[in-house]
């Protein structure tokens, strides 16, 4: 691996799904809310994937039940265990080691991600930058997420590798122009496959010298 390759590659991972196993966690809440606070959207909670919270919201009738929802959401939040998938720090860690510049592009806000880093205090000093859902107005499938972390870190966005694991943020990541590793946790692989460059079950069996070999399709 040259010095040259690593220098020209940035790395912008989601969060929920790809490096921490929490979606089924918000699928079970998301699915009680909408149980409690119809939206008449089938499937809620796997409709909202990759949304930040703003626009979920959007889809409760009004302002007295999403200040609920919000409320038991941050109930909810406190009360979660934050577990990573196997082998996900440890590459991240390599990623590190390597001089390749790290960012978290995630839908989560920021309260979120306090609760998390309490349990995990050395988690946001493995990444040179943290995006969350409350730093951009578009939220996934827009791409803006992952173009603002591109520049924030320097980077041309097709120099970046963005990996992901809904459908919203895979579309995003496509959107943005950067080479995309799907992580099939969420999704089925051959769901994961239409939308990504690579499709990988976990993070433990990927290398980096695999994960800059990474082409764009087409």
């Amino acid at each position: 691996m040259s010095d040259k390759t690593v220098n020209q590659c940035g790395v912008l991972f989601d969060l929920d799904g790809v490096l921490l196993d929490s979606e089924g966690l918000y699928s079970i809440f998301w699915e009680r809310m909408e149980k409690t606070y119809p939206t008449g959207i089938e499937h809620f909670a796997s409709y909202i994937k990759g949304f930040h919270l703003a626009r979920i919201l959007s889809y409760f009738e009004n302002d007295e039940v999403r200040q609920q929802v919000v409320d038991q959401l941050l109930e909810y939040e406190r009360g979660m265990r934050y577990e990573f998938f196997p082998g996900a720090l440890e590459f991240v860690k390599k990623l590190r080691d390597a001089g390749i510049p790290l960012a978290i592009v995630t839908s989560s806000d920021h309260k979120k991600m306090q609760a998390l880093y309490r349990q995990h205090p050395e988690f946001p000093t493995l990444f040179d930058l943290i995006i969350t859902g409350d730093m951009v107005t578009k939220a996934k499938p827009d791409p803006d997420c992952f173009l603002l972390g591109a520049k924030l870190m320097g980077m041309d966005i097709k120099d970046c590798i963005v990996f992901e694991d809904s459908r919203n943020g895979l579309v995003a990541g496509r959107a943005s122009g950067a080479r995309v590793i799907g992580v099939a946790t969420t999704l089925s692989v051959e769901a994961v496959n239409e939308l990504s460059d690579m499709t990988i079950d976990a993070m433990s069996q990927l290398s980096v010298e695999q994960m800059l070999a990474c082409r764009r399709k087409g």
